[in-house]
């Protein structure tokens, strides 16, 4: 417990809590300066990045198959 005190003083006197005070709340304005995607959007675009792993995924797995039959036959 006291250094965890310690550690707060000294962040304290140094004004890094000051700073990241600042920093925490900047951030918050920016964030509501974001434009936020719609319910629909957010389901379109998850859509869109599990059907392209999957694609990846497909794809990894052909090209080590062959890969790996390739090595196989040329031994």
């Amino acid at each position: 417990m006291v250094v965890v005190v310690a550690a707060f003083a000294a962040l304290w006197w140094s004004g890094q809590l000051k700073r990241l005070s600042d920093y925490i709340s900047e951030t918050y304005v920016e964030l509501q300066k974001c434009s936020w995607p719609t319910w629909a959007e957010l389901k379109g675009s998850t859509l869109v990045v599990f059907i392209s792993i999957g694609i990846l995924g497909a794809f990894t797995v052909a090209v080590d198959w062959v890969f790996s039959h390739l090595i196989l036959w040329i031994h």
